[in-house]
């Protein structure tokens, strides 16, 4: 039987204009849409301003649920929260809610808990309370980086634009009943974004609106292994979501092995892509760095990258490796992360070494997989 057509898909126009086939005015369309990104409601019974056929007819006509959430995953500072869901036709993915500058932790959901120290922030956020969403925009990813759990498993199909944004609408929702908000969003999760491009942009877009979530362009960053045509449409388009570029090699066969997109988009034309980006928009661009020991953390590597960025603007976000299962390099230690920051600072290039968060229950950049779930696949989702 097919699938009724998910509600979170459609755009306000497209919404007005079902609404319209059966009837209805057109500010009937927005009391729905009002009710999806300002109420959050998820259910046609919690349309109260809505008259009971109306209600009736969108439960026949549309589908509100775009994700189930099945389970959770709560690190062990309780600073990181990651959520397994099943999609409509079986399929499975991960997003994780990530606290800063808020030491108190979550209560324990279960005894259930792992058992490994999480590794906190470092102090990113700075005082500021933050509540940093990581989506997915895929079902896997094709692009194969031999470091990330989620190139590990392969392509299955794309997120429509209402999936991506239902993962949102899920913790919004439950920041919602503690007092609390959305405050940043990563698309970092399962996916290359630019992959889906059309659908990653019409689902930042919808939360964009001013009518709808509201929630501002700036506060979002999106990240792509560097599809170059993408990123050139990317910056004609003007937006104003944060670019980072996932670099982590600055000689092309090095980074060819580490991710097999560099033999298609090598790195002269991906940093030519990058200043174009810088060009066009003003915008200053981010080049995420998975340090790993004796691969590409040392300090002749970066001044190799420092001068390959040099006049761009732009900043270095290092991060040592997070371990996966298909992948047996490890994460470079303290003393040589210090010295590749310090390398590339002296040279001119701003860089962060970022902790790793939620690693004790694979939530960590790159560990994301969903068909692996931190070994707790008995902890229910409430």
């Amino acid at each position: 039987m097919k699938s009724l057509p998910l509600l979170y898909d459609f755009s306000l126009p497209e919404l007005t204009a079902l609404l319209a086939s059966w009837g209805e005015p057109p500010y009937r369309a927005r009391q729905v849409w009002q009710g999806l990104y300002r109420q959050f409601w998820n259910r046609p019974e919690e349309f109260s301003n809505l008259p009971k056929s109306l209600r009736e007819k969108l439960s026949a006509s549309v589908r509100f649920e775009a994700v189930r959430p099945e389970r959770y995953l709560e690190s062990s500072d309780g600073q990181t929260r990651k959520t397994l869901f099943r999609l409509f036709d079986g399929h499975l993915i991960e997003a994780v809610l990530m606290k800063y500058g808020d030491p108190a932790a979550w209560p324990s959901p279960s005894p259930l808990r792992p058992s490994p120290p999480g590794r906190g922030d470092g102090g990113e956020g700075k005082g500021k309370k933050r509540r940093t969403l990581c989506i997915s925009s895929q079902v896997g990813c094709a692009m194969g980086c031999v470091f990330c759990a989620t190139g590990q498993m392969g392509f299955k199909r794309h997120l429509s634009s209402g999936e991506i944004v239902a993962q949102v609408m899920y913790y919004a929702r439950m920041l919602k009943e503690r007092g609390e908000q959305v405050t940043n969003i990563v698309v970092m999760g399962m996916g290359e974004p630019f992959h889906n491009y059309e659908n990653t942009m019409a689902a930042l877009d919808r939360l964009n609106d001013a009518d709808g979530f509201n929630f501002g362009a700036r506060r979002i960053t999106l990240s792509t292994v560097g599809l170059v045509p993408m990123m050139r449409r990317f910056a004609d388009e003007k937006r104003q979501v944060n670019l980072a570029v996932s670099l982590h090699a600055i000689q092309d066969e090095a980074r060819a092995s580490l991710m097999p997109v560099n033999k298609k988009y090598n790195l002269t034309e991906v940093l030519d892509a990058c200043r174009y980006y810088v060009e066009k928009t003003g915008r200053r661009i981010t080049f995420e760095w998975a340090l790993i020991y004796g691969v590409n953390d040392s300090p002749e590597i970066a001044r190799q990258l420092a001068a390959r960025l040099k006049g761009l603007l732009c900043h270095v976000n290092a991060i040592p490796l997070n371990p996966t299962a298909g992948y047996s390099g490890r994460a470079t230690d303290r003393r040589r992360a210090e010295a590749f920051k310090e390398t590339l600072e002296q040279a001119g290039v701003p860089c962060t070494i970022r902790l790793r968060r939620g690693i004790d229950i694979q939530a960590g950049c790159g560990q994301l997989a969903g068909s692996v779930f931190g070994g707790l696949h008995n902890l229910p989702e409430k």
